[in-house]
């Protein structure tokens, strides 16, 4: 009970310093780990270092001893930008520029604790942001009536069992709580010229709850296997509409001011991984992960104040994806190990469906990290990213709702830098 306070105040912090830059596929977030970043997460499912595999795969925990807690802080900096290609704003509206810099800069903590209850009974509990998504134009840029300001934030907490069956096998089982909030903004474009474009902010929050399985198979003493699944959580978002734009108000079918609701399903994915000891030095790791984007087909934000039409619908169409990794550690001494690792990640947007909100594209990583052995009870991890995102190209028409043509092409990049101290009591 003396731990509630603190754990309280921790989730408190969590919930204020949230802040969603997405640059994994979609909008998930792959930062859960600040040892596992050196290695682009490669054999996460499998490696079972440290108190973070609750996340990766709860089975871990059976392969680390007495009480542990991670704290980590990821720093995420994106950066994109949008060069027009005969863009068209709606008719009689000013043009606007290309947007500035619509990425973000972003301060992602984890947090984790992992006890015994024996040696075959391990129980822990891990906090962190599994999605999050953060792009924000210019407010007077050509594609205003589309998009101006998109984001997610998430807080997962997840609380996890593992069991070693025997001398090959582990399991693990957690379940999840997940609190999400979505904004969106964009300018709104009064069907007379004679009124001045105005704008309209839609915010919503719910939590949702899902689970996470995971086993570890120990082929050989040096070699082990991974398998993890997290599953989907729906997300019934409650919220309201706010515009400054209210000459339809008298009409529920019109209005922009109302209270509304969305439903978001962030989707469920499954991890294969493999982590091997080459020799004394060398450590291999590789993993292959799953997301099952095409859930995403739609979003609309429905109003809630006696009719059930939508405020606006976007049409996603997003695709199933993988993710590869490979990652290779190197013991320089007892207390020093020298990570790297590549990734390759798809992206789930439909090139033809790619919308101003979510303008990504396929994305390569090339990690680099260190852990130092401070003491014989406290591990400090370092990690760093840069990602390599390749060009976008969008043509998405919307002049028929009279919010023009959005045409061009996008260029972006994302660093990484991921601290992380592991405390063994």
């Amino acid at each position: 009970m003396s731990r509630l306070p603190s754990a309280s105040l921790g989730l408190g912090l969590m919930l204020m310093s949230m802040h969603g830059a997405s640059v994994a596929a979609g909008f998930a977030l792959s930062e859960q780990s600040g040892s596992g970043l050196g290695n682009a997460f490669a054999g996460a499912a499998a490696v079972a270092e440290d108190a973070s595999t609750i996340f990766f795969n709860p089975a871990g925990m059976t392969y680390l001893q007495g009480r542990q807690a991670v704290g980590a802080l990821n720093l995420i900096n994106v950066r994109g930008d949008f060069d027009n290609e005969g863009s068209i704003a709606p008719s009689g509206r000013q043009a606007g520029g290309e947007g500035g810099n619509l990425g973000s800069f972003a301060a992602i903590p984890n947090l984790y604790y992992k006890q015994d209850i024996n040696d075959q009974l391990k129980i822990g509990v891990g906090i962190g942001s599994p999605f999050g998504l953060k792009t924000e134009y210019d407010k007077n840029w050509i594609g205003r009536f589309q998009a101006i300001k998109s984001e997610l934030k998430t807080v997962n907490i997840n609380p996890s069992l593992a069991w070693k069956l025997n001398e090959q096998w582990s399991v693990g089982l957690g379940v999840s709580a997940m609190w999400a909030q979505a904004e969106l903004t964009s300018a709104v474009n009064p069907p007379s010229l004679a009124l001045s474009e105005s704008s309209i902010k839609s915010k919503g929050q719910d939590w949702g709850f899902g689970y996470n399985l995971g086993a570890i198979y120990q082929v050989t003493p040096d070699t082990r296997l991974g398998l993890a699944y997290r599953s989907k959580v729906d997300q019934h978002l409650k919220g309201q509409a706010r515009s400054p734009f209210t000459l339809a108000n008298a009409n529920p079918a019109g209005t922009l001011n109302t209270d509304i609701t969305a439903d978001l399903t962030l989707p469920e994915t499954l991890s294969l991984s493999s982590f091997s000891k080459l020799d004394p030095h060398w450590e291999l790791l590789a993993d292959i992960t799953w997301t099952h984007w095409s859930r995403f087909q739609a979003l609309s934000i429905m109003r809630d104040n006696g009719s059930n039409t939508a405020i606006g619908t976007t049409q996603e169409r997003w695709n199933n994806t993988l993710r590869y990794s490979v990652g290779l550690n190197y013991l320089y001494s007892d207390s020093l190990k020298l990570r790297t690792g590549f990734a390759y990640d798809e992206e789930a947007i439909d090139k033809q469906h790619r919308t101003p909100r979510i303008p990504g594209n396929d994305r390569i990583w090339l990690s680099f990290g260190a852990s130092w052995q401070y003491s014989q009870q406290t591990k400090l991890d370092i990690g760093y990213a840069h990602l390599f995102i390749q060009e976008a190209s969008i043509y998405d028409d919307q002049r028929a709702l009279n919010r023009g043509l959005v045409a061009g092409k996008y260029n972006g990049s994302a660093d990484i830098l991921s601290l992380q101290f592991n405390h063994q009591f």
